[in-house]
């Protein structure tokens, strides 16, 4: 729905049309979105048009963001890690000594 949402303004029947549930079902997802702020909706009539909310959608942006960083951190430092690891196995050991 926002992807087809980001092509501009939609009735909530053109959103269900190419979806296998119910324009209930629709609707309800409609409603959360709404109710998130990604979404507004008009209803004219019997059509309610949905459309996003570009400065929601910049929230969203700044938020992944964020975690694509955190993440992005995380795997170079594991990367590192293994890294290490694997430098550690490739190098020869000295032969152990004999304690008695």
């Amino acid at each position: 729905m926002v992807e087809r949402l980001g092509r501009g303004p939609a009735s909530v029947s053109e959103l269900a049309e190419p979806l296998a549930m119910s324009l209930a079902a629709v609707l309800q997802h409609v409603q959360i979105l709404e109710a998130s702020g990604l979404v507004r909706s008009e209803k004219v009539g019997r059509v309610r048009t949905c459309q996003l909310e570009p400065k929601a959608l910049d929230t969203v942006d700044g938020w992944v963001a964020g975690r694509r960083s955190d993440w992005e951190h995380r795997l170079d430092r594991l990367g590192r890690l293994l890294d290490d690891e694997s430098l550690n196995r490739s190098e020869p050991h000295p032969p152990k000594r004999s304690t008695r």
